[in-house]
């Protein structure tokens, strides 16, 4: 297992879709150890296989819901396969745009088809923090990032704040 530098905003590998996952090999298992290495670090509770500057779709995320109930997941080529109308609007942040926050609006609970790291057929009923987690990682594997769902005030804002914190962090 090793660590992966996290790509940060700007990168261009976060703006292109991922590639689909032909062959589940141990190059894939590989990256999702490395992937869940790197989340853990980074403290982070979801990682999408661009973040690390693979262009591939793949998610892992480790998410501990308020009842306690823990959901660690490793998903290759997940979509979303139905959501519901109802919606909320809760704070996200995002390993690749550190130290700032946003309110997205998104389907209170998800239905996500995908393949675990061993080939077979998963299909995953989420609400909550999980679902608004697998959402926020499935758009990575679209080139979409939490801010594009901000309005472009907000938008303009948070990311002003954003690289205000990037150049305090790069001086000597």
């Amino acid at each position: 297992m090793a660590l992966r530098r996290i790509e940060l905003y700007g990168s261009e590998v976060l703006r292109r879709p991922a590639d689909p996952v032909e062959n589940i090999d141990d190059e894939v298992r590989a990256l999702v150890r490395d992937m869940f290495e790197t989340m853990y670090d980074a403290k982070g509770i979801g990682l999408a296989a661009p973040q690390v500057g693979v262009s591939r779709r793949i998610i892992v995320l480790d998410v501990e819901e308020e009842s306690g109930e823990a959901n660690r997941v490793a998903l290759v080529n997940p979509r979303l396969a139905s959501w519901t109308a109802k919606k909320d609007k809760q704070a996200e942040g995002c390993l690749s745009i550190p130290g700032v926050e946003g309110i997205v609006q998104r389907p209170v609970s998800v239905v996500v088809d995908a393949r675990d790291p061993e080939g077979r057929g998963v299909r995953l009923e989420a609400e909550g923090l999980f679902a608004r987690a697998l959402q926020h990682e499935i758009d990575h594997l679209d080139g979409v990032l939490f801010v594009d769902r901000l309005s472009p005030l907000k938008r303009q804002l948070l990311l002003k704040k954003w690289r205000k914190l990037q150049a305090e962090a790069a001086e000597p």
